[in-house]
């Protein structure tokens, strides 16, 4: 057995797992774009996790990705400045 019999699985791998996440991240990006300029595609997905908008939310949701997506993130991310609504835990 040669060393390339090793090294050329491994690149491989590599390769493959690096092409895969900047193909993910593409067709990610490509969804919310078109997710932010069509509002039954949201509706749509609001209503597989549940929950029901109504047009003021629906607008709310909108402006929150436009924004999101000029900051160069995408929404829920977790990156960036604390919610400042969120409950903290002060149990004594």
């Amino acid at each position: 057995m040669s060393v390339w019999d090793y090294v050329i699985p491994i690149v491989t791998l590599i390769v493959g797992a690096i092409g895969g996440f900047a193909g993910g991240v593409f067709y990610l990006r490509r969804q919310m774009t078109k997710m932010q300029n069509d509002p039954e595609t949201i509706q749509k997905m609001a209503k597989q996790m549940g929950y029901n908008v109504n047009r003021q939310q629906m607008g709310k949701i909108q402006q929150m990705m436009k924004t999101q997506a000029g900051k160069g993130g995408l929404p829920g991310g977790g990156a960036g400045k604390p919610n400042k609504n969120a409950k903290t835990n002060t149990k004594k």
